[in-house]
């Protein structure tokens, strides 16, 4: 098997790790989890199988968030001119103060309600008695209050169990009204997977409720959509800097640094570039549907992703004034990232780093790590689909399960008046003779080593063994695994809310994140760490069937 050291396992064969992985299970549950532990062996066009999207078994200790967290921390969290009210117990409003660290820029007008916590903190006797009186005086109060543009709900788990009907007090609440958009999502955290259900529910209800309502056409040349960023640590700050450079209008991005007017105008820009593929594809497909404006996936983590993405957008709108003041933006700032690169690589070169991070991060983050000369020996999502892993072209042949059927899609036709193709076919087909692909998405696997291991829904037993197995130099995850990790000596780099750093997207971002992972992999103090229980055992245990 492997040759090993008193204190390092040297070198392990991918199929006994994922052995070793699973020797502790059940049998039962072995075999299911087998089914998400993935040997990479992609070859050519062809993409080994994995099961995703199903849910955890009982009693693992999974990194998946909820449905709710998924709609309202992720999704609808950045939007900075919407009171979001949780209905529910105030724990669950853990997901409504900024935990994943979404910036934004209030604007002329000001308004910014990301810092506020609402919640109708639900007590014993509204779930014994209904609690649509209370979710009635909140938004009554909340309107009295800020006079927003939007006010919207959010169900939580004691929500859906007792009945209360959210999008009826909503609907009333917007008649009364009248100046003020009200609707709500039935995000309960129990009813998808994990927190992927919750942002295509979140999705669904600003495509139904607010997309499409201001038809004032936007300056700029070249409009686009930013879809799947959300201005984590100042991301889509650094993104629109580069865009304005380029002379790029960014009509709405999904969701960071959002606005209501940002989702109403949405409909009229000419492309849609997609950067988390999971959490917001079919919004590019039913604005396409709908409207006629086509998509591309696109990567800002990265340099030379940065750089690619930037390209593909200037080859769609073919412009050649436009397309040579991308290469020049380029030119002028690549040499920045050039020199922190040669400044920070005799010292990353060759190591080893570990990826379980939700929506497309794990597959966008192996640009900048592979930059830096690092070796990705392990990647996973929290939430992915099958396509997410293994690329679009096995939409087609996935099969609709219950879990699937739990969570409405719309059905989108072509608008009577302002459906506008942006490209006629021919434009279209030669486009995409010339190597432009709209629509499709490679997914993560095939872009990773052969060998290497790709792990669906990981559980903190497996992160803690991959790592006493494999011993990266780098494990990257969220903040529910970053304590433990690092008690096992391991630097951990949080990539769902950048701890305290970022941005880490575009040129400024990889000069950051270079530094960041150069402080990080390179820190003596990790050799230094001892979990209490390594130095003090206090219990000692087996498992029933053993």
């Amino acid at each position: 098997m492997a040759t090993m050291t008193k204190k390092k396992l040297v070198q392990w064969d991918p199929a006994d790790v994922k052995a070793e992985l699973l020797s502790k299970y059940p049998p039962k549950v072995a075999r299911k989890r087998a089914k998400q532990i993935m040997i990479n062996e992609a070859l050519e066009n062809e993409t080994p199988e994995i099961t995703a999207n199903v849910r955890t078994t009982p009693g693992i200790i999974t990194m998946r968030g909820c449905t709710y967290a998924g709609c309202k921390g992720v999704i609808m969290g950045p939007t900075r001119d919407f009171v979001n009210i949780v209905h529910g117990p105030i724990g669950c409003s853990f997901y409504a103060w900024l935990t994943r660290r979404n910036q934004t820029d209030p604007g002329s007008d000001g308004e910014n309600y990301m810092p506020y916590c609402f919640s109708t903190d639900m007590q014993d006797s509204d779930i014994i008695f209904g609690g649509e009186k209370k979710l009635t005086q909140a938004i009554q109060e909340a309107y009295d209050q800020f006079h927003p543009k939007s006010i919207s709900i959010f169900a939580t788990c004691p929500v859906g169990l007792i009945g209360d009907d959210i999008h009826t007090v909503a609907k009333n609440m917007k008649e009364k009204f009248g100046d003020c958009n009200v609707f709500a999502f039935s995000c309960e955290g129990y009813k998808g997977v994990s927190q992927s259900a919750g942002h295509h529910i979140a999705n669904n209800q600003i495509f139904r409720h607010v997309v499409g309502e201001n038809n004032e056409e936007k300056p700029g040349k070249y409009k686009i959509n930013l879809l799947g960023e959300y201005n984590i640590g100042g991301d889509g700050f650094e993104i629109n800097r580069i865009f304005k450079k380029c002379g790029i209008t960014n009509i709405a991005t999904f969701s960071g640094n959002s606005t209501y007017d940002q989702f109403a105008s949405c409909h009229t820009a000419d492309l849609n570039v997609v950067m988390c593929h999971r959490s917001i594809n079919y919004v590019a497909d039913m604005l396409e549907t709908k409207y006629g404006i086509p998509w591309i996936k696109i990567n800002f983590i990265g340099s030379e992703a940065t750089a690619k993405s930037l390209r593909k957008i200037a080859e769609y709108f073919g412009d050649k004034e436009f397309i040579d003041r991308v290469e020049a933006v380029i030119t002028e700032e690549m040499p920045a990232v050039e020199a922190a690169r040669e400044e920070i690589l005799p010292r990353t070169e060759g190591k080893t780093a570990m990826l379980f991070v939700g929506g497309s991060r794990a597959h966008h983050y192996q640009e900048l790590f592979k930059e830096m000369g690092m070796k990705i020996i392990s990647a996973g999502y929290e939430f992915a689909h099958r396509d997410d892993y293994e690329g679009r072209q096995v939409l087609p042949h996935l099969k609709l399960d219950a879990d699937s059927r739990n969570i409405e899609e719309l059905k989108v036709t072509a608008d009577e008046t302002l459906y506008n193709p942006r490209k006629s076919p021919e434009e279209m087909k030669a486009m995409q003779e010339a190597g432009v692909k709209f629509k499709h998405y490679e997914g993560m696997a095939p872009d990773m080593d052969q060998g290497t291991l790709v792990i669906d829904d990981l559980n903190q037993y497996e992160a803690e063994k991959l790592v006493e197995l494999l011993k990266p130099d780098l494990f990257c995850a969220g903040i529910k695994e970053k304590y433990s990790i690092q008690k096992l000596g391991v630097p951990m780099k949080q990539l769902h809310s950048y701890d305290s750093g970022g941005p880490y997207a575009g040129f400024k971002g990889a000069i950051n994140f270079y530094h960041e992972i150069d402080r990080l992999v390179n820190s003596k103090v990790w050799s230094y760490m001892k979990a209490p229980w390594q130095e003090n055992p206090q219990l000692s245990a087996a498992y029933v069937w053993e």
